[in-house]
């Protein structure tokens, strides 16, 4: 048997932009559609950067085809001049990492919410080509790079007049982003979300494929970003929108309530989206918290011997948006996402906004902060009773669950949460089928009895009294709700495995919503997956083969001409070893995984089609569907 030997010689260097070529996923997380417009929200965020420091008022991008795009702004222009270095500063954005003008105040940012340098360089790493115009007051300049920054062409002067700012065209490589294209709907979405946050702004979206156009600009941003998120819902109060500086730091917050029952956070710093929240969040929630059980006291919601009511009693129904800024010598965050601040004083900063301000709102306007108060009193009750329910559920070894669970489930039989995986099975039928096909040592099967309830609608104490949501609770058993831990999951993997009609689509997306809403921890996590069972077995003569898709039916048709088609309408009518080789085996399935790519756009999806507002349901289908005739009779 032979050594490698491993010595300095194995030490290898990538130089220059190289490294961001072999690791790619280091630098955008991934190279599927979801990297790929990471790419356009890091010159995007450029351009965003000049206009929150007072740069320019127009920023346009226009889609050319399923790879190149164009960004276009009427910031200051990217400086052009020799750098220290030798080269051009221009040529130095795009071909050096950890090189800009954000690391300190001299660069003219106040605020900033680019990677610092990371981003120009990290975009042509990864594109076919970049061309780069920066407009002055005198004169337009272009610089041409290609192969990944290895070719950088030199610095010239075109006549070619607009104003001052600066336009870069790339297109990406389509040997790292293989089979991926730009949507026109996911920068769009993106692109409003910071025309919300940047009001006053003006952003345009071309897509030349198919000649559309969006322009977005909001005076009022976050009046109007609360309004399309509560487009689809009924709200209780007029929003309300607090703000203020303090030791360097800019806090606006909107906050309105709604009649539903779910907690919903918009958390920015530097217009970048915070999903974990942070500093900025635990100093709304401080705040907020106190500033109503006060007020609830004073007008008598809460008696002298009253506890004061929970976070999660007085967040029930509302939606708040926290905006913050921050110059770069505060900026903290925890990991290397930017996905939580850890900007210490931005607590301090957004909770003395919340207790100084909101309690005058309140006073001015008594009638709704009477439905507030009386919404949150309902949500602590429901929530004491909640508890008693879990208490009681919990108490004793053969309670009422558990000779549930003990009938329905079939556990793994080991207990690695790492590879183990739940599979939540539509029908009895199809249950048994996949308790005798799976492997036993790592899947779990759990059959579930008809359509379980519609989350989006129901109160929190219903679900909990519903017999198979309860189930998978337990199951799972990782709490639910704000109790929620994903870390103690059973499993990885939460597979659901219905059947391939409009029932089990359904059973879907009623389940899927209940994860959304109250195991959300799951979904981000990527423990989700929906199993794609086939739609035929087609067989010619000795040939047999499983077809998923329409498309690959008539494939096979015209292959095999005259061919034995047998439909499979639910998982039951499959055999055991049938269900195993095409929908559970690890070797042969195939399985989609649950992201969520924008939460914005997620929780508004959820909410049209899950809420109780008809209208806007079949207006959102009739506009985004597109029916067989077959489909339409069940419809209507």
């Amino acid at each position: 048997m032979s050594e490698k030997n491993y010595s300095a010689s194995s030490i290898e260097i990538l130089e220059g932009l190289e490294a961001v070529r072999k690791r790619p996923g280091m630098y955008i997380g991934s190279t599927d559609q979801r990297g790929l417009h990471h790419l356009v929200w890091e010159v995007m965020d450029n351009a965003i950067d000049e206009a929150l420091n007072g740069f320019g008022s127009k920023i346009k991008l226009v889609i050319e085809d399923d790879l190149t795009i164009s960004v276009r702004d009427e910031g200051r222009g990217m400086p052009i001049e020799k750098h220290p270095s030798g080269v051009s500063a221009l040529q130095v954005i795009f071909t050096v990492l950890h090189a800009g003008g954000k690391f300190s105040q001299s660069g003219g940012y106040k605020t900033s919410g680019g990677l610092h340098g990371v981003g120009a360089s990290v975009v042509n790493a990864l594109s076919e080509f970049v061309d780069v115009k920066v407009f002055t007051k005198s004169q337009t300049y272009m610089m041409h790079f290609s192969n990944g920054g290895k070719d950088v062409s030199s610095l010239e002067k075109i006549d070619e007049k607009g104003p001052v700012g600066s336009w870069v065209r790339f297109r990406a490589d389509e040997s790292i982003f293989k089979n991926c294209k730009f949507s026109y709907d996911t920068i769009c979405e993106r692109v409003q979300e910071s025309a919300f946050l940047l009001q006053g702004i003006s952003f345009e979206v071309v897509d030349l494929r198919v000649d559309a156009q969006k322009t977005f600009l909001y005076e009022d941003g976050l009046n109007a970003f609360m309004s399309y998120i509560h487009e689809d819902q009924t709200v209780l109060n007029d929003a309300i929108v607090l703000q203020g500086e303090d030791q360097e730091i800019e806090a606006r917050v909107a906050l309105q309530y709604n009649e539903g029952y779910n907690e919903d956070t918009y958390s920015y710093v530097n217009l970048v989206r915070t999903n974990d929240g942070g500093t900025h969040v635990a100093g709304f929630r401080s705040g907020f918290t106190k500033v109503m059980n006060d007020y609830a006291r004073k007008h008598n919601f809460l008696k002298e011997k009253d506890k004061n009511f929970e976070g999660g009693d007085i967040r029930e129904g509302l939606s708040v948006i926290i905006s913050v800024s921050i110059p770069e010598h505060l900026l903290q965050f925890e990991g290397q996402t930017k996905g939580k601040l850890g900007t210490p004083v931005a607590r301090q900063v957004v909770d003395t906004i919340i207790s100084e301000q909101l309690p005058f709102y309140l006073d001015t306007h008594h009638e709704q902060a009477t439905m507030i108060l009386t919404k949150i009193q309902k949500a602590s009750h429901a929530r004491q009773a909640a508890r008693k329910a879990r208490e009681q559920a919990r108490s004793g070894k053969k309670n009422r669950i558990e000779r549930i669970l003990s009938g329905k489930l079939a556990n793994a039989q080991t207990r690695n949460k790492n590879k183990n995986e739940l599979f939540l099975v539509e029908g009895d039928s199809a249950g048994g089928s996949a308790k005798q096909g799976r492997d036993s040592k790592f899947q779990a099967i759990l059959p579930l009895r008809g359509k379980v309830l519609n989350t989006q609608k129901a109160k929190f104490d219903d679900i909990l009294k519903n017999e198979e949501l309860n189930t998978i609770i337990h199951c799972i058993g990782a709490g639910v709700g704000q109790d929620f831990e994903v870390a103690d999951s059973n499993y990885n993997k939460i597979i659901i495995m219905t059947d391939a009609d409009t029932d089990g689509a359904h059973i879907q997306v009623l389940l899927l919503t209940f994860f959304f809403r109250h195991m959300r921890p799951l979904v981000e996590a990527g423990y989700v997956y929906i199993a794609q069972p086939p739609l035929y077995r087609v067989k010619s003569g000795k040939n047999s083969h499983y077809c998923y898709t329409e498309e690959e039916l008539e494939a096979y048709r015209k292959q095999y001409g005259k061919i034995e088609i047998q439909r499979y309408k639910g998982l039951g009518e499959m055999n055991a070893d049938q269900l195993w080789e095409t929908t559970m085996d690890p070797a042969t399935r195939s399985l989609i995984q649950v992201q969520i790519d924008d939460f914005l756009t997620a929780d508004k999806r959820v909410a049209t089609l899950m809420g109780d507002k008809v209208d806007i349901r079949r207006n959102w289908i009739e506009q985004n569907v597109a029916f067989t005739l077959e489909e339409e009779e069940y419809v209507s």
